[in-house]
């Protein structure tokens, strides 16, 4: 009995010693082969192969070895969220340091839908007074739905008009402003395109004031969040996009069609967009306590629970000091722009003045005076 029990000791200790060599020599041979030749491989019997190894760095190791917390679940959970949403693009960002907690196809180019009314908006506070008065045209009053059903040859004051396009998406609204400040819609559209470069989204281009379908019309996920933020550091749009009713001057009361203003906890405030071309599509901002998260996606079937998934995901993130630390910090979300406050110093509605031909060249020039 002594004897078999100093034989299992013996083995034990045997067992511990050749594992030990075992992981020595698996290491060795990892840092061997980590510094072997790209392209090629040593085999047996000094034959060379023009194959490329598959290997494992130091860096996968470590990564393997992880422990969970580590990146190895960060990228799982992001995967989880990609699987779980119908979206082909989205964007979630922390505005405050420029990091991107996610991002899926960001930079894919699509048709944006009625996202891009935030543009028409924003040029129409900063060219226009909100007393001043548009004139429907027959083309404005004909859009399509949605609208809020302008009568031709009548003038609402530009204000109503400014909340219509934001709050209740109304495309009639949306072109009746365009014409107005640059004369025609084709003019106001090349404005858009130069106010998104100028706010740092470069990969947007603007064919008409409502989103409507447009053959060269695109945006992405992460241009449209680029311009929502810079958007809603203009105090007056925060306000305006961040309404559920706002009363008219022309007896209809506006309701707004973002149900995350009720529905999900923090809603700033939005802007929705569908076509059939576009999908469903949405930018907005969002914030708890000092968070603060803009969200955008497009392409979805399903936007809403998108949205929830999407805005819960990042304030997880934002919760979790490690994973915000090692998010990538996207620049054009922290640059300072100059240009929020209207077209140009001392300018805000000067353009607005002008009317036919000459309001077109108004607006271009007070454009190119602000950098647009």
């Amino acid at each position: 009995m002594r004897i078999a029990g100093a034989l299992q000791v013996l083995l034990c200790v045997c067992l511990v010693v050749g594992w030990s060599g075992l992981e020595a020599r698996a290491d060795q041979a990892l840092a061997t082969t980590h510094k072997a030749a790209h392209g090629s491989e040593t085999l047996s019997g000094g034959l060379s192969s023009t194959r490329s190894p598959v290997v494992l760095r130091p860096a996968d190791v470590d990564l393997v070895k992880s422990r969970p917390g580590g990146g190895l679940n960060r990228s799982l959970e992001a995967v989880r969220l990609e699987r779980r949403i119908s979206a082909r693009s989205a964007v979630v960002v922390d505005p405050v340091t420029g990091s991107l907690l996610f991002a899926l196809n960001p930079d894919k180019p699509r048709q944006p839908a009625s996202t891009i009314k935030v543009l028409t908006g924003l040029i129409a506070m900063q060219s226009l007074r909100d007393s001043e008065l548009v004139p429907a045209s027959a083309r404005a009053a004909g859009m399509p739905r949605s609208k809020i059903y302008l009568q031709t040859g009548r003038s609402y004051r530009a204000g109503d008009l400014i909340n219509a396009t934001l709050i209740r998406s109304a495309n009639d609204a949306s072109v009746a402003l365009a014409e107005r400040i640059a004369g025609n819609e084709a003019t106001f559209a090349r404005l858009m395109t130069s106010k998104a470069r100028f706010l740092g989204a470069t990969n947007t281009v603007i064919r008409n004031s409502n989103g409507l379908t447009a053959r060269g019309q695109q945006s992405t996920a992460r241009d449209l969040a680029i311009i929502f933020h810079r958007a809603m550091q203009n105090p007056e749009f925060a306000r305006r996009i961040g309404s559920t009713t706002v009363p008219t001057n022309f007896g209809q009361t506006l309701r707004t069609n973002n149900r995350a203003l009720w529905e999900i906890n923090g809603t700033a405030g939005g802007k929705t967009g569908y076509t059939r071309a576009a999908r469903q599509t949405y930018v907005g901002k969002f914030e708890r306590g000092n968070r603060q998260l803009i969200v955008s996606l497009m392409g979805s079937n399903s936007m809403w629970d998108d949205l929830v998934h999407l805005v819960e995901y990042g304030f997880r993130q934002l919760d979790n000091d490690s994973l915000r630390v090692e998010a990538r910090v996207d620049s054009a979300f922290i640059r300072r722009d100059p240009g929020l406050g209207s077209l140009a110093s001392g300018s805000r509605g000067s353009a607005s003045r002008a009317s036919g031909s000459s309001a077109s060249g108004a607006v271009l020039s007070e454009a190119a005076k602000s950098g647009l």
